[in-house]
């Protein structure tokens, strides 16, 4: 899909693959249309099992404006609104349960399902003019699933996520980094440089490592406990172990290889 349409596009580069909302003349604000390349995008990207990364961002200079509200105008009943956020919940909780690490790149706005997307990767990096918000209280009036509040809830804390919810504030780069809900603030000429480092960074570290950490947090933050000896197993049972062992008492760095 192109044009005033928008698209998603994705690229491989190595080890990493980018995924850009390309939709600049609407803030990159989400079509239905974009969902569902996002959705398939999301299925490519988990069966690429030589993966490491997956870095998440927006054409332009702003990540994602929300979904786009004028296509708002054809419900007509609360059961469409349901319709709608199961939809947005099936995308972003592929995005979440991806194997590989996951970069949000946030420049400008990451506003409505833009701040959802932001906060369902795992680590994030923006520029100085980041706004993260979910203005609904004062534009459309429509409310976010309880997914996506127990999202922003475990990223902000209760206090921030109902302050910024209630009084449709926006939370600045600043703010966001004191939070802990960014890594870094980038000045816009180092900005892909510090992504790329990030990106290449993360590629390096041991994948099983990676992904057990990323299981055992989903299971927690969900209530979804179990004892986790399945992620214990897997990582002490596989060869990158053994691998970081022997690598460990020769003094060499571990040659991952995700088995």
């Amino acid at each position: 899909m192109s044009g005033n349409g928008g698209e998603v596009r994705f690229e491989r580069r190595g080890m990493t693959a980018v995924i850009t909302f390309d939709r600049p003349g609407a803030r990159n604000a989400m079509t239905w249309a974009m969902y569902d390349e996002l959705d398939d995008i999301l299925d490519r990207v988990a069966a690429m099992t030589d993966l490491r990364v997956a870095v998440v961002r927006g054409a332009g200079s702003h990540f994602v404006a929300g979904t786009d509200i004028a296509q708002f105008t054809a419900f007509r009943s609360g059961d469409d609104g349901i319709a709608y956020e199961h939809r947005l919940e099936m995308v972003v909780a592929k995005l979440e349960s991806l194997r590989v690490a996951t970069i949000a790149a946030v420049q400008g706005h990451a506003a409505g399902a833009g701040l959802v997307l932001a906060a369902t990767c795992d680590l994030r990096v923006c520029t100085p003019d980041a706004r993260f918000g979910v203005p609904i209280a004062k534009t459309v009036g429509n409310a976010l699933s309880l997914d996506n509040i127990r999202r922003l809830v475990t990223m902000l804390g209760v206090a921030r996520t109902k302050a910024m919810l209630i009084c449709a504030d926006f939370i600045s780069a600043e703010e966001a980094r004191v939070l802990g809900f960014v890594e870094s603030v980038v000045a816009p000429d180092l900005f892909d440089a510090a992504v790329d480092a990030l990106s290449a960074r993360v590629a390096a570290h041991a994948p099983i490592t990676v992904q057990t950490t990323k299981e055992a947090i989903r299971r927690i933050v969900s209530g979804a406990l179990g004892d986790g000896d399945d992620l214990v197993h897997r990582a002490y049972d596989s060869d990158d172990f053994r691998e970081g062992v022997r690598a460990f008492v020769e003094k060499r760095q571990p040659k991952w290889d995700g088995r």
